[in-house]
């Protein structure tokens, strides 16, 4: 993002022209998301668009910086709390469902790069389970979301998939990570 909105108005403005992007990337994918389009859809003179954004690329980090925050947000509200990493496994992987399904433009963009994600996970498997939040820590979150996301992405929609999914999860953490999970 070129300039970070101050104003309320700003603010809002931004927000009114990343919701018309994630519309736009829900309809058609990556390639009908535009500058020119979203001036379109917003009603906004394209300068204000630039004011922001210089391109479609900037627009989609922008985006996917804001599905992360929503992510973390709505995950430490849904982890207060808890206690076991199983029950950690469950909610982040809910979590994510019910943002790809309900979440306009998160199935084409989500967060961006994983890295981005893991970090943020790690931090909260670090204060859950008091370990510290070392490089074998982040390397360990970061293999789990990688295999997470392309196991997601491919079967969202079949449960018996996704609940495989978190059992991967679950013996793969719970053996890197020193805790026996439940038979």
């Amino acid at each position: 993002m070129r300039r970070t909105p101050v104003q309320q108005r700003s603010v809002e403005r931004v927000n009114q022209m990343l919701d018309a992007a994630a519309e736009l990337l829900e309809e058609g994918g990556y390639d009908a998301l535009s500058t020119r389009a979203l001036a379109a859809r917003t009603g906004l003179p394209i300068g204000s668009i630039y004011r922001y954004f210089s391109d479609k690329r900037a627009l989609a980090e922008a985006l996917t910086r804001r599905n992360l925050e929503r992510f973390r947000q709505r995950l430490e509200q849904r982890l207060e709390g808890v206690s076991r990493l199983e029950t950690m496994i469950d909610t982040v992987v809910a979590e994510y469902l019910d943002m790809k399904a309900n979440v306009p433009g998160f199935a084409v963009m989500d967060f961006g790069d994983n890295s981005e994600v893991a970090g943020e996970l790690a931090g909260m498997v670090s204060v859950l389970l008091g370990a510290p939040l070392d490089d074998r820590l982040r390397r360990t979150v970061l293999a789990a979301v990688e295999a997470a996301d392309a196991l997601l992405r491919a079967h969202h929609d079949d449960p018996e998939m996704i609940e495989e999914t978190k059992e991967l999860l679950r013996a793969y953490l719970g053996r890197r990570l020193s805790i026996v999970p439940p038979p």
